[in-house]
């Protein structure tokens, strides 16, 4: 089972190559930089390509070397708030860079099945009676961000429908867990540690009042092998939990988590231009292939926390 990861030292795709590399996969992974993060562990078990996505020939190149028999797509720029400072970069990774692969598949004349990671991102804007969110609810993107994954999602779409390409598209929610980088349980957990370990008694905050759906890393890696192995063609399915959780209460319960009495301030900074209140999946589609969410979130914070301790030590 030869499998090509993109992005494979990324949150995301690290856990899902702890996993593979359990199921004795031949893994393959393209990397943005020859500075490894997250898979150092994983030395001699996967081959590494540092290869920039938005460069067509070296993505050529790689797939032509590899062959692969599963392709996930998880390189990306992922993140809300350099899209605003950078929407054409982020338009250009995102989109560009799914073309370049695709089309070096297709060329190459070999038959992967490939996942592409989509986002929630993509629904954007949700009224109440669209709650929980169903993959068929219209678009509604509320940053370049959002914009860039709905082209990811349809260029897909796209190469499936002219060229019956082995594409399944998988919408991740919020995905959470050790390893994260800037999304609100992480940086939570990362000042919490900060403050353990200065001794600082307060941390700022932005937003809290927004609903979310968080899934722990782990789950979301099985949910993404159910795509590969079960998962039709052409579809798109939500990874979720259906879950509803206020931000402002999963800050409380990981400061329950400290021996620390520690304050909450407000960071204008930190908030984003535009803000989402409620965003919760309807799971039912991927509930259908076999997946379901088995690790409670208060495991998830906890993990969370230990793994920013360990960082700050």
């Amino acid at each position: 089972m030869k499998v090509l990861i993109t992005g494979a030292d990324g949150f995301i795709g690290s856990h899902l190559a702890d996993m593979l590399a359990e199921k004795g996969a031949d893994l393959y992974g393209i990397i943005h930089s020859k500075k490894i993060r997250n898979i150092k562990h994983l030395e001699g078990k996967i081959k590494l390509f540092v290869c920039d996505i938005n460069d067509k020939k070296a993505v050529t190149r790689t797939i032509k070397e590899t062959k692969p028999d599963y392709v996930f797509h998880l390189a990306a720029q992922s993140f809300v708030i350099p899209s605003w400072k950078d929407p054409e970069k982020t338009l250009k990774t995102n989109i560009v860079g799914t073309l370049n692969l695709l089309d070096a598949i297709r060329q190459a004349k070999i038959e992967p099945v490939i996942i592409i990671a989509c986002s929630s991102a993509e629904y954007g804007l949700n009224y109440k009676d669209e709650i929980p969110i169903k993959e068929t609810k219209e678009f509604r993107p509320s940053s370049p961000y959002a914009v860039s994954k709905i082209g990811t999602d349809m260029i897909s779409y796209l190469y499936w429908q002219a060229y019956k390409m082995k594409i399944v598209r998988a919408r991740f929610f919020n995905i959470t867990g050790p390893r994260k980088r800037k999304d609100a349980c992480s940086d939570f957990g990362k000042m919490i540690a900060e403050a353990e370990k200065s001794g600082k008694d307060g941390i700022g905050v932005g937003y809290l009042g927004g609903i979310r759906d968080y899934t722990d890393v782990r789950d979301a890696v099985n949910a993404v092998w159910v795509l590969a192995t079960k998962g039709k063609y052409g579809e798109v399915y939500n990874i979720c939990t259906g879950n509803s959780y206020k931000v402002e209460d999963l800050l409380n319960k990981m400061l329950s988590f400290s021996n620390r009495k520690i304050k909450i301030t407000k960071d204008k900074a930190k908030t984003r231009v535009l803000e989402d209140p409620i965003f919760v999946g309807d799971n039912t589609k991927i509930r259908s292939i076999g997946w379901s969410p088995k690790i409670p979130i208060e495991k998830t914070l906890k993990d969370i926390l230990d793994y920013w301790r360990k960082e700050k030590k």
